[in-house]
């Protein structure tokens, strides 16, 4: 077979990345993303004060142990990360709940609210809860942790466990 390249170009040794490798790693480096801002927010927010204020960063941790996982071409590794992944999926589910009920108590005592909060639809009042109208919790920020859990999951999709992901180090 004759080489149809123009002459004096060498042959490239450097192996084509799949559009799947691609993706999955522009899904790691938005989980990556996810947690720095995460921890920028919360250090700004001096979120540490209690045991209960520490759980989102305990679940940073968890999560960048999830991230590291998903890159460990082997079974062990894809089945870390979907545990740890999940963890913290459920620390983001609590946290979303947490803020919301804490915002939802403190209905009746916001200062627009505090007179016909009890008058208001039960609905109307949850929603006021969750969208912060009422309440200083943020129930945005807990969701971002799930939203970078969702991501090292998707970035698992699609390989199957023990098999080599293409660049990689071997074994």
């Amino acid at each position: 077979m004759t080489d149809t390249r123009a002459p004096g170009r060498a042959r490239s040794t450097r192996r084509r990345r799949e559009p799947a490798d691609l993706l999955r790693a522009g899904l790691v480096a938005l989980a990556v993303i996810s947690v720095g801002a995460t921890a920028f927010e919360l250090a700004s927010e001096r979120h540490w004060n209690g045991v209960e204020q520490l759980v989102p960063w305990a679940a940073l941790v968890v999560l960048l142990g999830a991230i590291g996982a998903v890159l460990v071409p082997s079974r062990i590794g894809l089945t870390t990360s979907r545990v740890l992944a999940a963890v913290v999926l459920a620390a983001s589910v609590y946290g979303v709940v947490d803020h919301t009920v804490a915002n939802h108590d403190a209905g009746e005592l916001d200062g627009r609210y505090s007179a016909v909060w009890d008058d208001l639809p039960v609905a109307q009042q949850w929603w006021f809860a969750v969208t912060r109208t009422v309440g200083p919790a943020p129930t945005l920020a807990p969701g971002v942790l799930g939203q970078a859990a969702l991501l090292v999951l998707l970035a698992g999709v699609g390989r199957a466990p023990g098999r080599r992901v293409a660049g990689a180090p071997d074994q």
